[in-house]
């Protein structure tokens, strides 16, 4: 009799937390963070935050989009830079479509390049 193995995979599971402390007109004051496969101690601190989901059902995409009160101007147009030359190499590495991937970090240059002359017009 032929012995049979089913050996499945091991499966892991990875928890992120994100825990928001709001005033009472429902304004972030605070975003903390934390996941189990970090190597951090305890919860990091963020002034913002961004996660998408994509509902292959609905064929939608689901956000979340937060920051806190002390969120400066010049430090979300950073963020959206590195948010957009981000998925840049994501939409690169997911369909190997380099040129496009390109295009979506040209966009971010100009995007920032842009916020940055708007910045120095108004001073």
């Amino acid at each position: 009799m032929p012995i049979v193995l089913n050996l499945q995979p091991i499966m892991t599971e990875s928890n992120i937390n994100v825990k928001i402390q709001l005033d009472p007109q429902k304004i972030p004051l605070n975003i903390t963070w934390n996941a189990t496969d970090s190597s951090a101690d305890t919860p990091q601190a963020a002034k913002a935050m961004f996660l998408a989901f994509w509902d292959g059902i609905e064929k939608t995409a689901m956000r979340i989009d937060l920051w806190t009160k002390d969120m400066m101007t010049d430090e979300m147009a950073d963020f959206y830079y590195q948010l957009l030359v981000t998925m840049g190499d994501t939409f690169q590495r997911a369909t190997k479509h380099a040129d496009l991937a390109q295009d979506i970090k040209k966009f971010a240059n100009e995007f920032h390049r842009k916020f940055m002359d708007k910045e120095n017009a108004s001073q």
